[in-house]
């Protein structure tokens, strides 16, 4: 065990589902054994997916999803308290700014430990609608980012943001704390050559070209473009069809609209695909289509499934909003298009359609990417630094 093991709260956490959950377990995979301890709420079926991980899990006896409320906070202020004490902690990492960064805040009061908070973008955005509307939440946001001794956004956009933030809340000489740490994927685990065709069987999907959108069935993620984008390419393309696999509260709106559109046939919604399934998901895509668009309360920070659609080979087509630039390099491994105006996706989709080529150029250049840059070991090495420089500033 490293005498001064790292941190790591989080509310999201497998087997919660999400992509926030994915990027929490695979810091707790990739950070070297012994040096890191994961704090979380209890889940039905942690008891196995703990065993995979090579880091300790501490779980507390109440449930995630009540880590939230006043009664929960305290349970678990406590606790990392305790852990901190007990294993000479020298670093926490905060994987989401509430509720997470309470403990450690309370942590940090009375042991003088520091921590780091990483934020994603959406986040943000409800911060600033509650900070806007209370006093008493402005104050507990002042307090929470005015401690921390680092705060990482997944992307550029969610960095400016950050500091948007910090400007508003009168903390203008933090914004040089912002670091920005792109994600990643596993290219051991999304790559070419799968084959789609049981994929395709078990879920009776009919030969021809697909689009795929791996997404929670919510407005901001641009599922509604792209079912208009289908209609507008469907004359070119009769082959043409549509997945979308995820869940949410959304899907009847968007069976509505795919019938009002004349693409019901095209249109299929998975919802019941384990992750395990994912790599053959993207083995069946022509073209992946993440559509995103900024709401009030919601943004695609970065997108994770733009990156395990590129280690698949499979060029992409993003909505120019958010943090989603970061993950696609404009004009190498996919193209981006405005998330509002169907015309415009369908026109990027239509150009990898038509070239065999291009898809394949696109393809390859994303497969390179992931394995260059946009993967998990770099991004807990970058964070395992950022760790390593703030224990040495508090010295």
């Amino acid at each position: 065990m490293n005498p001064r093991p790292d941190l790591l709260l989080t509310f999201d956490f497998p087997p919660m589902g999400g992509g926030i959950a994915r990027w929490m377990g695979e810091i707790a995979r990739r950070y070297p054994s012994g040096e890191l301890i994961v704090s979380t709420g209890a889940a039905p079926g942690s008891e196995i997916v703990d065993l995979r991980f090579p880091n300790r899990v501490d779980r507390l006896s109440v449930p995630a999803r009540r880590l939230k409320n006043l009664q929960g906070l305290v349970s678990w202020s406590r606790r990392v308290t305790a852990l901190v004490a007990e294993n000479d902690s020298g670093f926490i990492w905060c994987g989401n700014l509430r509720p997470a960064a309470y403990p450690a805040k309370w942590a940090h009061e009375r042991s003088g430990i520091s921590y780091g908070v990483i934020v994603y973008g959406g986040d943000l955005l409800a911060l600033r609608i509650n900070y806007l509307d209370s006093r008493i939440k402005r104050a507990a946001a002042r307090a929470l980012l005015g401690t921390a001794e680092v705060l990482v956004a997944c992307s550029r956009w969610t960095h400016d943001l950050m500091c948007e933030v910090l400007r508003e809340l009168g903390l203008a000489e933090r914004t040089g704390r912002v670091r920005v740490v792109p994600l990643g994927t596993d290219p051991e685990i999304f790559h070419p050559g799968l084959d789609p065709r049981p994929f395709a069987e078990a879920h009776q999907l009919p030969p021809g070209r697909w689009l795929l959108t791996v997404a929670r069935l919510v407005p901001h993620k641009g599922i509604d473009t792209t079912i208009r984008a289908l209609r507008l390419l469907a004359p070119r393309f009769p082959d043409l069809r549509y997945a979308v696999v995820g869940r949410g509260g959304e899907r009847v709106t968007f069976e509505a609209l795919a019938r009002q559109e004349g693409v019901e046939d095209r249109v299929r919604f998975l919802t019941d695909v384990p992750d395990e399934d994912l790599p053959f998901a993207y083995s069946l895509a022509t073209v992946y289509v993440g559509a995103s668009r900024q709401t009030a309360k919601d943004v695609e920070g970065f997108g994770i499934s733009l990156l395990e659609a590129q280690a698949s080979g499979t060029p992409v087509v993003a909505g120019r909003s958010g943090g989603m630039p970061d993950a696609v390099r404009e004009g190498v491994t996919g193209v981006l298009a405005d998330p509002e105006d169907p015309l415009s996706v369908a026109g990027a989709i239509a150009e990898f359609l038509a070239d065999p080529g291009r898809r394949e150029r696109f393809g390859r250049a994303g497969r390179e990417a992931v394995e260059r840059f946009f993967n998990w070991p770099r991004v807990v090495a970058d964070l395992r630094a950022i760790s390593a420089e703030a224990r040495s500033a508090r010295r």
